[in-house]
This record gives structure tokens, sequence and C-alpha cells, in this order.
């Protein structure tokens, strides 16, 4: 009894695998558990994001190429930081990391709500006085009040928190950024660390279901946000008198920003009680003690090898070695022509369909985060499950993605024609100046903007250049329409909103051929990822991911939303402008919008088709110099050992 006594209380070590194991936190299902809430909440962050921006842009007035700009910001941190991850790897206490990232993003989440709590109310143009005949949305002889009125609305908004959203804003999205570099890295590490070879798939699979979910709920967030009014909290239901049709309406884009920064501090809170390393799944403990000091040395001790400045000299080589594989590189160039294709359509395709369909904001981010997104995951799972029961080679995964490619463009050529022509709007378009001379006594502010439709189907862009000099109201003194107008034909009246683009009936052939083509595009993900695990040394494969990501995020995610903004400008018939100063764009050409926009998109899926159809010809070319092995995992091996060897000789030389 003493013996074995003495061998119970003298052995903590054997006894302290036994005490984790009663904590929770010790289990790596509680881990991916968490982990799979943490990144939906960040990338619930991401899609919000991109389903306000047209929103955030009206609210400031900023141009698309500001707004694009803004939603890429957040690539800028993670690009200047992802490379020290690769450097870190298993050095540093993963899971708190993993939460200070999670603080940092619920912290700059908040930041991006200040410009709504530090600046006043949201003035629009032309508010409707009842009380007032003199009301300077309509028609007035003299030009006094108008003035005195703009000089006063000028006087209002000119205030340091108004002049300080933009680097707030920027400053809030490089933070988010920044907080995204360990969470995704170093979670899916830990997970494969301490997983079991048998059920680490498992959990990465549902990590990745879960996390796709998270764009999605983004965009479905901002739907229902985007319904309320940006002031909602400041003014009572009364006084809200804009709808959720009308041009000047601004959701509210900072409540979903509020929201998810309370998720992000709540689900950041478990990673503080995490170890820094825990027993592997479905192990003994004696296999655990016995194996971890050989297993430790064994992992650890070649990193430790290599200093910080030595890894930063090695990685242009290492890169420049990996980027020699022209397969890799193909492949690489088709993944960043789509990558900027998304993230350019992510951005603005909401507002495509706004405009291009007269349809509301919150309706638009619905059909992208309901329709578009759900599909293309479903488009990317088919593309892994069908790779999978094929078999696929190398070869066969890049017709694969060349197939789908070919679809894309056959589906989404179309689009270019699916609209309709800009709507009549006086003086605007088409271009005229003899247009408004009916309202040239009026002395209308340039700056005024309260679109009404005439009853002659004529647009105007405030009751005053249509020359209104009454309105007409209900029993209950609600305002109801424009009468007594100049410059409107018939009958003289106008109704208040835009009359519209007409287009509404084109809506659900453009959604049903916009989701084919986002799920067939989704098919090539999957096999050119393989394509590109396959096809570079084992020994490089972190290092060649790494910088495909980083190739992603300088070519594409970062340029992407600012070349399609600056597009959009180019379109732009009617600017803004407050207090002397442009603002964002109030009408677009209809026609050079959807043409230069899906336009844009049909240049990158053609830039894709092309790298995966040179893809097909290289390895066309190896394979007619090189006979696959017989006993090769479903062709999967591209170059044998000899091939290797005679690439290392060619790199020495």
């Amino acid at each position: 009894m003493g013996a074995k006594e003495l061998h119970v209380t003298s052995d903590p070590a054997g006894s302290r695998p036994s005490a984790r194991r009663r904590s929770p936190f010790n289990s790596v299902k509680v881990f991916v558990l968490c982990h799979s809430l943490l990144q939906l909440s960040q990338l619930l962050v991401s899609g919000y994001m991109k389903s306000s921006i047209s929103t955030i842009e009206r609210r400031y007035g900023f141009s698309s190429q500001k707004s694009g700009l803004l939603a890429a910001f957040n690539e800028v941190g993670n690009t200047v930081l992802i490379v020290f991850v690769s450097f870190l790897g298993s050095r540093v206490h993963r899971p708190r990391f993993i939460g200070g990232g999670a603080l940092l993003a619920g912290v700059a989440s908040l930041m991006m709500t200040l410009p709504h709590f530090l600046g006043g109310e949201y003035h629009y143009t032309d508010r409707i006085s009842s009380s007032s005949k003199n009301s300077s949305a309509l028609c007035q002889s003299e030009g006094s009040l108008a003035t005195s009125s703009s000089n006063q609305s000028c006087s209002r908004q000119e205030s340091h928190a108004q002049l300080e959203v933009y680097p707030l804003l920027l400053l809030g999205q490089l933070l988010l950024g920044v907080a995204a570099v360990p969470i995704q890295p170093f979670g899916i590490s830990f997970i494969d660390d301490h997983a079991s070879r048998k059920n680490s798939p498992l959990y990465l699979g549902i990590l990745l279901a879960v996390t796709s979910i998270g764009p999605a709920l983004g965009f479905i967030t901002g739907s229902f946000m985007l319904r309320l009014y940006v002031d909602f909290d400041k003014l009572s239901r009364d006084q809200i008198k804009l709808t959720h049709q009308d041009l000047r309406w601004v959701g509210a884009w900072w409540l979903g920003f509020l929201v998810a920064s309370g998720l992000l501090f709540l689900t950041a809170l478990p990673y503080l009680f995490f170890p820094r390393s825990m027993t592997r799944e479905d192990e003994d403990e004696d296999d655990v003690v016995e194996s971890r000091p050989h297993g430790k040395q064994q992992q650890t001790d070649p990193v430790r090898e290599v200093s910080l400045l030595q890894f930063l000299k090695s990685f242009p080589c290492i890169a420049l070695r990996t980027l020699r594989s022209p397969v890799y590189l193909l492949v690489v160039l088709a993944q960043v022509n789509l990558a900027a294709l998304l993230s350019g359509l992510a951005t603005f395709m909401a507002k495509f369909i706004e405009r291009q369909f007269s349809q509301t904001v919150s309706l638009s981010t619905m059909i992208i985060g309901g329709v578009c997104i759900p599909l293309a995951v479903l488009g990317t799972v088919l593309g892994g499950v069908l790779m999978r029961r094929m078999n696929l080679s190398v070869s066969g995964a890049s017709k694969l993605c060349t197939a789908a490619i070919l679809l894309c463009t056959l589906s989404s050529t179309p689009l270019l024609f699916i609209g309709c022509p800009t709507q009549q709007i006086a003086g605007v378009f088409p271009p005229s100046s003899d247009a408004l001379l009916c309202s040239s006594g009026c002395r209308c502010p340039q700056e005024a903007f309260n679109p009404v439709c005439g009853s002659d189907g004529v647009e105007f862009r405030s009751p005053c250049h249509a020359g209104c000099i009454a309105i007409e109201t209900d029993p209950n003194n609600n305002f109801t329409n424009y009468t007594e107008c100049r410059c409107v034909g018939g009958l003289g009246s106008a109704a208040p909103g835009t009359c519209g683009s007409g287009c509404s009936g084109l809506l659900l052939p453009f959604v049903a051929l916009l989701g084919l083509t986002s799920f067939v595009a989704s098919f090539s993900q999957t096999p050119s990822y393989m394509m590109i695990l396959r096809t570079v040394p084992t020994e490089d494969k972190s290092f060649a991911v790494g910088v495909q990501y980083m190739l992603f995020r300088v070519l594409a995610f970062m340029p992407g939303p600012v070349l399609y903004g600056s597009v959009i400008d180019t379109t732009c018939i009617l600017w803004g402008e407050k207090c002397g100063k442009q603002t964002s764009c109030r009408y677009y050409n209809l026609d050079r919008f959807r043409q230069r926009f899906l336009g844009l998109q049909v240049v990158f899926v053609c830039g894709g088709l092309l790298c995966f159809l040179l893809t097909v010809r290289v390895l066309r070319r190896r394979t007619g110099l090189q006979e696959p092995q017989p006993g090769s995992k479903g062709g999967y091996e591209l170059v044998s050992a000899s091939s290797k060897e005679k690439e290392q000789e060619e790199m020495k030389r």
C-alpha cells in the first residue's frame, strides 16, 4: 500500500491530464464550438459592412470610390501582419491571441458606430413644413428664404464630428483587419494539433460550414437594420417623414455594428480560459505524458532555430520559388480574378439592384444574403463532393474548373442586357439647358434634392425644379401631392418620390441568372485549392497557401472594391452638393452603370477562364513527358521524385 500511495502522490504529471479533463475548456470539442461562434461573429461584421456601405455613402456624402476604399481598408492591416502569423505558429499562447483579436474586433466594431453618436441628426434637403406656405421645397419668386435656409443648414452641418467621420471609419476598418489576423490561422492550427486524426477533418468541416454562414447572416442582418430610420433613437415616429422608397432614405447602419460588437465581446471571453495546450483527443494519458516532450521538441525546435529576421529574409526567396511553378502561378492568378470579381460584387451589387430595378436597400441586401451567398456556398460544397466522387486528378480538376468558369461566362453575359434605360429627368437626362427655363424664376437651391414624378411621367429633382407652388393635404393634414407645377405637362401635378426605372418586372430573371452564376462559379473553388496543394513540394505547402492569400489581398480584395467604385462613379450624371462641396451621386446613367459594372464582371470571369485554359495546356504538356504511376492516389501526384530532383538542381544553378 505504501508503495502505491507513494506512486500516486509523487506523480503530479500523471494526475494533471485527468484534472484538466474535468474542465470543459480542456476539450477540443468546446474549442470548436467557441471558435465557430467567434468566426461567425467576425464574418458577420464583414458581411454587414458590405451590406451597409451604400447607406453610409448616402449618409455622409461619399463617392463610390471612397466607399470602395473604406470597404477594402480592413485588408490593409490584415496583409501587413499576416506574414508574422506563419513565423509565430506555436510559439505563443494561441487561445489568448485569438481572444485578444476578438476583443480588438469588438472595440473596432464599436468604433464604427461613433460617427452616429458623435454627429448630429441626418439632415436631408427640402423637408416639407405643412405649417408654412413658404416651404423651401416649393417654387418661390424670391430666393432670400431659400438662401438663408441653405446657409443655416451649412452652419449646422459644418462640425468637427462631420469632418472626421471618414478617418474614424477607416481606423475602425483597419483595426478590424488587424484583429482578424490571429483568429482563423491560430484557430485552425490549434484544432488540428489537438484533435484526433479521425475527427480533425470533421471539426474543420464544421468550422468552415458554420463560418460560411457569417457573410450571409451579415447581409440578412443589414436587410433588417436598414429598414429602421437612421435616427430612430433621436426622433419620434411622427417626426420621421421619409419612406423606404425615398432616394433620401438612410437606414440604421450603425445598429448592426453595435450588435456585432456585443457578440464579439461575448465570444472572446471563453478564450481567456483555454490552456496553451491540451491533451490530444482519444489518446491515453500515459501516451500523452510519454510522447509530449519528444513531440514538443520535434515540433518546435526547427521553428525556434529561425529568428524573425532570418524568417523575413527567407520569405521572398521561398515565395519566388513557389511562384516559379507555372501551374501554381496560373491557378492563383485565376483565383485572383475571381476574388476581385467577388469583392466588387459583394460591395456594390446591392446598390446596383437598388438603382437598376428601383428596389429598396433592405430588399436588395436580402437578395445578396439570402440567395447569392447561400448558392455560392452550396456550389463550393458540391464542387468538393464532385471531385471526391469522380476521384479527379490534378488534370481532371483543371478541366472541372475550366468547365465551371466557361458556364459562368455563358450565364453572366446575358446579365448585361437585362435592364432598362434611365428614366427621363428634367435638366439631367437627357441633358438639356432649356428643360428648366420654366422654373428659372424660382431660384431653386443647387443642393435641393427631393425627387418628384410629374403627371406626364417626367422626373424632377425637386418640387422647386418642377415649378410647383402649392401642395395638397388630406383631411388629417398629411401631405399628398404637389400642384400648380409650371414645368409639368398634363394635369400639372407631381407626386413625391422617383418615377423609377420601370424595370421591377425584370428583377426575377436577373436574380435567377445571378444566383446561377454564383452557384456555377463556386464549383471551381475546391478543385483549384486542391490543385495548389498538389502541385507544390510538401515542405512549401504552408508558404504556398500564405503567398496565395497575400496575393488575394494585394491584387484582389484591396483594389477590387476601389476599382468597382471608380467605374461606378464614371456613370454618375448628377452629383449631390452640400455647402459648396460635392457629395454622393444622385442619379446614374443606368445603361452605362449596367454595362460598365457587369462588363467588368465579365472581364474578370474571362481572365479566370484564360488562366484555367492555360493550366490545362501546361498539364497536358507535362503528362505527355511524364506517364502517371498506376499506384498513384487518384492521380494527385503531379511531379515525381526525379522531376523534383531536377527542379532542385535548377534552383542550385
